[in-house]
């Protein structure tokens, strides 16, 4: 806990607790596993920030009048204690279950120069010290919540440390000095420092980390169509190695939110532990991306003539249509004609161990253009495709590329007789792999954004397609301003 939060707020990612609970009962879109690995790593670079922070701590004056060996009654003064240097060791970052996480320092050492002088009347008395503070321990509890706006909030529900013991070292032979400090200053001596350390620790989480936490995103915008949330759904659930925690991770429309009408299935996560972190992303959250994209209908296109290349061998004119619909010609001699294409149902996502597919059926609309802009319908095409995902992943996102297969298309009606449709299979499969799927891979480019806080980078990545989610592994950097 210090400066820009400390480390311990590098790890949560921003996921530790996002927003206002979820409904009961329902599955988790994303969970966010924090490993022993990932708690070893904030544990020690915490470390790094609390000992920068009690290099600033400056410790009270001790004075009092006692009676002291071979001057009688003297007044003392014990000043300008300042930590020169110190030494934190032996940390622990745990899960605490049904509270939040527990922090702990064992071993460690606090070094403090000082200044003292004694006075008696006319005679003065005055030099310098060493404090050598040893056998340092700190717990900590912290209590994981969230705030009524959904945003999330951590506070220090107990702190204690200890000192085990406390070592004077002065020049000179000040024997009666010694004495002095043993018996009229070391147990206050204990009771500041260790009130400070908590102090520091209590401060700290106040005014740095909780409002680090407030730079996690609980929705993020993806673009003018879509949000995604990230809301907690029930409370962190801790083992003696992991804290998992469950997000909504839900894709929704920014225009009209309404309820999904399915949920997310059950995830069942492998052992994994030898990355910090680990992002497991249901298909509920692709798939209700689909949803979204589905109802503004992103994925509808329009063919014209002027959009066939030139070179191809047939026109979408009723005249290049002559040689295998000649009613088509007959009927509207010299027209030309538009294809309009609709996705049926939103395509969704399959998950398979080792393998992501997507099929998606369209239906093309074929129509003439009659004067004065009016489009006389004319026959109707089925036209199913599949595609295979690869996923990539680029620090901060997940990104995507799909690999489509030839399309199978199927006259379903037509007014102007039946016909064969090969030809029109090959201007179809031109117009989708030049048009259409590069649109949506210019989409999928964008990414899918992982919920973190400012300053977090993840590297060293590995990712594994299970059934019914996909399995992201990573470490993780605290980039220190």
């Amino acid at each position: 806990m210090g400066t820009s939060a400390g480390a311990l707020s590098s790890l949560l990612l921003g996921i530790l607790l996002t927003s206002t609970p979820g409904a009961l009962g329902a599955n988790p879109g994303l969970v966010a596993r924090i490993t022993d690995k990932g708690l070893e790593y904030v544990a020690q670079e915490e470390l790094v920030t609390l000992q920068s922070k009690l290099h600033d701590v400056t410790l009270p004056v001790f004075s009092g009048d006692a009676k002291i060996k071979y001057l009688g009654n003297a007044h003392y003064e014990f000043h300008s204690l300042n930590i020169h240097s110190c030494e934190l060791l032996g940390s622990a970052l745990k899960p605490l279950p049904s509270h939040g996480l527990h922090f702990s320092i064992s071993d460690s050492f606090i070094r403090v120069k000082g200044k003292w002088k004694v006075r008696k009347r006319i005679l003065k008395l005055d030099g310098s010290f060493d404090v050598t503070v040893k056998g340092i321990t700190i717990s900590v509890n912290l209590l994981l919540g969230s705030e009524p706006s959904g945003r999330p909030k951590v506070a220090v529900s107990s702190c204690s440390s200890d000192i085990r013991d406390v070592e004077v070292h002065m020049s000179g032979d000040l024997g009666w000095l010694l004495n002095l400090f043993h018996h009229q200053i070391e147990s206050k001596f204990r009771r500041v420092l260790e009130s400070k350390i908590c102090k520091i620790i209590q401060d700290s989480v106040t005014s740095d980390l909780q409002p680090y936490l407030q730079t996690l995103p609980v929705t993020m915008e993806m673009d003018t169509f879509a949000g995604i949330d990230y809301s907690l759904m029930e409370a962190p659930q801790a083992t003696a190695e992991i804290l998992d925690v469950m997000l909504k991770g839900e894709i929704f429309s920014r225009d009209h939110r309404s309820p999904v009408a399915f949920l997310a299935p059950v995830m069942s996560l492998p052992e994994e532990h030898s990355r910090m972190v680990y992002f497991a992303i249901s298909n509920y959250a692709f798939n209700t991306a689909s949803l979204v994209y589905h109802k503004v209908g992103y994925l509808n296109f329009s063919i014209t003539d002027d959009m066939v290349p030139p070179t191809s061998n047939i026109r979408l004119t009723t005249k290049s249509f002559r040689a295998f619909c000649p009613r088509l010609a007959r009927l509207y001699p010299n027209t030309n004609l538009t294809l309009q294409g609709t996705v049926v149902s939103a395509p969704f996502l399959n998950f398979s161990p080792g393998n992501l597919s997507s099929a998606a059926q369209m239906e093309i609309e074929a129509s003439v253009l009659l004067p004065n802009s009016v489009k006389e319908p004319v026959f109707r095409l089925g036209v199913a495709t599949n595609v295979s995902v690869m996923l990539t992943f680029n620090t901060s996102k997940i990104t995507g590329f799909l690999k489509p297969e030839k399309i199978q298309v199927e006259l379903k009606e037509s007014k102007v007789g039946v016909f064969n449709v090969e030809l029109l299979e090959a201007l179809l499969n031109y117009y989708l792999l030049n048009t259409l799927y590069p649109k949506v891979n210019d989409k999928l480019a964008e990414g899918f954004p992982l919920p973190l806080l400012k300053r977090i980078q993840l590297y060293d990545p590995v990712l594994q397609i299970h059934k019914d989610f996909l399995f992201l592994g990573t470490n993780v950097r605290y980039l220190r301003v």
